[in-house]
């Protein structure tokens, strides 16, 4: 038979494992973020490259941005395919964005030592962070691809 005591001592637990896994799932990105209006309007623009790294089936469920190229950061040749958009140009400022903001911190950071310098992430991405409410609850258009 399960005690007040016991009940309280499980919620608490409970508790503390969501709060880790929060943190553990949770990547941060120590260069500049921008949130999704910000990113829309610098692509369309021209001052920035926004990149929807997110995988086909994403795209295809909620559309892509518009102004963002979809490449899926599990391509092989991702960085390859990223330095082909911008014309070679490590310098140049390139936006990532993901569902949540996890993927892009992540790969944010991973291509910053891979020696691109003006990487920005989108850290509320297309469905919505802490961060933010995301691309889609913002009303910011899509296309589909």
């Amino acid at each position: 038979m399960l005690t007040r005591r016991m009940m309280m001592g499980g919620g608490i637990a409970l508790a503390t494992a969501l709060a880790l896994y929060q943190v553990r799932t949770r990547a941060s990105f120590a260069g500049e973020n921008t949130d999704a209006p910000t990113a829309h309007a610098r692509a369309v623009a021209g001052r920035l490259t926004l990149i929807d790294i997110r995988r086909p089936d994403e795209w295809q469920a909620t559309g892509v941005g518009r102004g963002a190229h979809p490449l899926d950061m599990r391509r092989d040749d991702f960085t390859a395919a990223l330095l082909m958009l911008v014309n070679g140009d490590t310098a140049a400022p390139i936006a990532l964005i993901c569902a949540r903001g996890v993927r892009s911190a992540r790969l944010a950071t991973r291509l910053t030592g891979a020696g691109f310098t003006r990487l920005i992430n989108v850290p509320e991405g297309m469905l919505g962070a802490a961060e933010g409410p995301g691309w889609i609850a913002r009303g910011l258009p899509v296309r589909r691809v």
